[in-house]
């Protein structure tokens, strides 16, 4: 029996040795596969590539805007009384001097009419009073009247001038009042909706107006952008009488509308170290409407001849910004200087001339020094990307890369061996 238990015992020892030694020698593969892998030492890994390329690339700023009416204005009554007539369609595009509404005139008709009774009440007495200066001053000369009758026959005719002057001046008054009872258009645009109805009493100190109006052609962009843009702008300001603006959709890619800048603002605001610009749209189609929210693209200048590559072959390290660049089938770490990127296409000032081939996928496999092979014969042109549409948003390097290309942009810049 004990023979048996020790026979028993020798086998499991042994079974449990193989199974130790398959496992570690599994272990080992695998592990001896990923290093491989990585390193290039257990054959070339597959990328895929695409070579950088030269073009004339625009140079633009973006902030976020909002659209606001060249023009705008509530329309009130200057007058009290009842309004009698509503002389617009809710959403109607006006004229310039154009009717709006109508305040009851009686009242206003009633006092000009006096104001005109009175001035020619006075004009009648001045008229008197002047004959009977003539008469005194002949009188006078003729020594029968005394001189004193005559001095005050001369207030008299002064102090009736003034009062004619007096009514006419109230007769323009009455005047300007009863004008207020038509309310004008005081520039062309398009009327909101009415406020007030037709029969309500409307005063001059009403918190709400009876309709208000924007112009909206032209129409008018405000955007931010960084304090310390504010340079380059000035800058090209001088060297170029007009800057290009363009206001794009939530997309951020499609143009709604193409304008100019025509104003930076005075002064940057302190608290969010930014400053205020103003761009003019036609805006004939009415594609922009006041209060709507865009993304301004301001094109600042276009650089001849740079050096772009594709936005997925940008890496980010601890300290630097760098690419892998494929040289006799190897994988070289390239230390690059990126300017903007945008619509898919990185500007790079330094470390990449055109032509040479950078990787766009397969990074995360790769170690300085990696033997590569490009997935499906690679682009070894001048790229798909040889006039691309934009390029902007300064130092927002990588910011417009696809998702899944971000989470590469987090890995430390390898080490090389």
């Amino acid at each position: 029996m004990r023979r048996r238990y020790v026979t028993w015992g020798i086998v499991g020892l042994v079974v449990a040795l193989v199974v130790f030694g398959v496992v570690r020698g599994l272990a080992g593969k695998r592990g001896h596969e990923e290093s491989a892998g990585k390193t290039g030492r257990g054959g070339p890994v597959p990328v895929s590539a695409q070579a950088a390329s030269s073009a004339n690339v625009p140079i633009y700023l973006q902030g976020i805007g909002t659209v606001q009416a060249s023009q705008a204005a509530t329309v009130r009554t200057r007058v009290d009384g009842e309004l009698q007539q509503v002389a617009f369609k809710e959403g109607q595009e006006v004229k310039q001097g154009d009717l709006l509404a109508v305040i009851d005139p009686r009242t206003f008709q009633a006092a000009l009419d006096q104001a005109r009774a009175k001035k020619l009440q006075d004009q009648a007495a001045l008229v008197s009073a002047r004959k009977d200066l003539a008469r005194y001053q002949t009188l006078v000369e003729q020594k029968l009247q005394q001189s004193q009758t005559l001095d005050q026959q001369a207030a008299t005719v002064g102090q009736l001038e003034a009062a004619v002057q007096g009514d006419a001046a109230q007769a323009d008054s009455a005047r300007v009042q009863l004008s207020y009872t038509r309310i004008t258009a005081p520039f062309a645009g398009r009327v909101g909706l009415r406020l007030v109805d037709v029969g309500n009493i409307v005063h001059a100190s009403d918190a709400t107006g009876l309709v208000s109006l924007t112009q909206l052609t032209p129409i008018a962009v405000l955007f931010t952008l960084p304090e310390a843009n504010v340079g380059a702008i000035n800058a090209e300001l001088t060297r170029q009488e007009h800057l290009k603006v363009e206001a794009l959709a939530a997309d951020n890619s499609t143009v709604v509308a193409t304008g100019e800048l025509v104003v930076v603002d005075n002064q940057i605001d302190a608290t969010t170290g930014t400053v205020r610009l103003k761009a003019l749209f036609a805006n004939e189609n009415r594609a922009l409407w006041p209060g709507q929210f865009v993304n301004a693209r301001l094109l600042l200048r276009t650089r001849e001849n740079a050096t772009v590559v594709p936005a997925p072959a940008i890496q980010r390290g601890p300290d630097t910004t760098f690419v892998y660049v494929l040289e006799n089938d190897t994988a070289q770490v390239r230390p690059v200087k990126v300017a903007q990127v945008q619509a898919g296409l990185a500007l790079i000032d330094e470390g990449v001339q055109p032509g040479e081939q950078v990787v766009t996928d397969g990074q995360y496999k790769l170690q300085p020094g990696s033997k590569v092979v490009l997935q499906g014969g690679g682009n070894k042109g001048g790229g798909p990307h040889a006039a691309p549409a934009a390029v902007g948003g300064a130092g927002n390097a990588g910011s417009n890369a696809a998702p899944q290309k971000r989470a590469q942009e987090s890995r430390r810049l390898p080490e090389s061996r």
